[in-house]
């Protein structure tokens, strides 16, 4: 539930989840009032405040973009969401972009089944100031203050700790459901190359879609995170820098983990495909054994069922006796040679 936090009168409360100042990497206490956050902000002498949204309307947000001079266009796209993960600057403000994942618990996949959901978390820093916002399913970032807020050292480098913070929590939890979807991906590998009867193509193709999904979250965040580790943003201090190329480490075993996963399903797909095919076939020619075999007693009582008068075997006191073993041994031997040729 978010907290409550004094604002003069303004309907930004019911979006913040926890606002706070911090001075040398150390949480100043007391209660912040929005209002009159401004005056104590003080970027040089290491005073910023970090305020925490959990899908503010655009009236809320819009309070605290004019406080700050938040860019009009990455208000809007922090309002609206359904963004891709980016990193956009805006004078002296960066604004950052990140598709959150949860892995969905299930027994097991099937042609229907969600196993990944997204959120998003946009995050504004600028001088003096870390705003994050938080939408869908996105995980709670209080973990993430505590660990900060417990590391004076690194809380001490300002908003562009908070910046590396929480990729460094989004980037993490990828590669927890990176394992997790690779035990969806062993488990049904493993029943796709079973004697068993083929695999439903639709879970493998549901898997696919998933991991579709899981892509799009991750693969366009990594120029993002490249420009962020090379140093080359100003707003990011070199100290800082070198802790975004380990979170850009993790992002790229992340994506190799990713791509591994796609061509594997996309194989156990054209595996499916083609066992299914193979089952076909052995099913059309165990039908069409089967048709031959009753064929041949079709044909022969077919023969003597026309009641010409002039058909010696009708009055012949061996004429049954005769069809039946003719009958018998024709479809005896049939089908002795259709279970040598493996058709039945």
């Amino acid at each position: 539930m978010a907290a409550r936090y004094g604002n003069d009168g303004g309907g930004l409360p019911s979006a913040v989840v926890d606002c706070a100042l911090y001075e040398n990497g150390k949480r100043i206490p007391g209660q912040v009032n929005l209002g009159r956050i401004l005056e104590r902000i003080d970027p040089e002498a290491g005073r910023f405040a970090w305020i925490g949204l959990y899908e503010p309307s655009e009236a809320q947000l819009q309070e605290v973009a004019e406080a700050f001079g938040l860019h009009p266009l990455a208000v809007e796209d922090a309002v609206h969401a359904h963004q891709r993960p980016k990193l956009e600057r805006y004078g002296d403000m960066l604004f950052l972009v990140l598709k959150t994942i949860v892995y969905v618990d299930h027994d097991q996949v099937t042609a229907t089944s969600e196993i990944v959901d997204t959120g998003e978390i946009m995050v504004f820093a600028g001088p003096g100031y870390a705003i994050t916002v938080r939408h869908g399913s996105a995980p709670s970032l209080d973990g993430v203050r505590q660990q900060l807020q417990g590391d004076p050292r690194q809380l001490g480098c300002g908003p562009a700790a908070v910046l590396h913070a929480v990729a460094d929590m989004v980037v993490d939890r990828y590669l927890d459901v990176a394992d997790a979807f690779a035990g969806d991906v062993d488990t049904l590998e493993s029943e796709v190359f079973s004697p068993d009867r083929p695999v439903d193509a639709g879970r493998i193709y549901q898997l696919k879609r998933e991991l579709l999904e899981f892509k799009r979250a991750v693969m366009p965040l990594a120029p993002a995170l490249q420009r962020l580790s090379e140093g080359s943003v100003p707003q990011i201090p070199k100290d800082v820098a070198t802790y975004f190329r380990d979170v850009a480490d993790h992002h790229h075993r992340v994506s190799e983990q990713i791509l591994s996963f796609d061509e594997l399903i996309t194989g156990m797909l054209g595996a499916s495909i083609a066992q299914l095919g193979v089952q076909q076939n052995a099913d059309m020619r165990r039908i069409s054994a089967w048709a031959a075999l009753v064929a041949v007693p079709t044909m022969i009582v077919g023969v003597y069922g026309m009641n010409f008068d002039h058909m010696p075997e009708l009055r012949s006191p061996y004429g049954y006796p005769a069809v039946w073993i003719l009958i018998v041994t024709a479809c005896t031997v049939i089908y002795r040679a259709l279970r040598r040729n493996k058709w039945l």
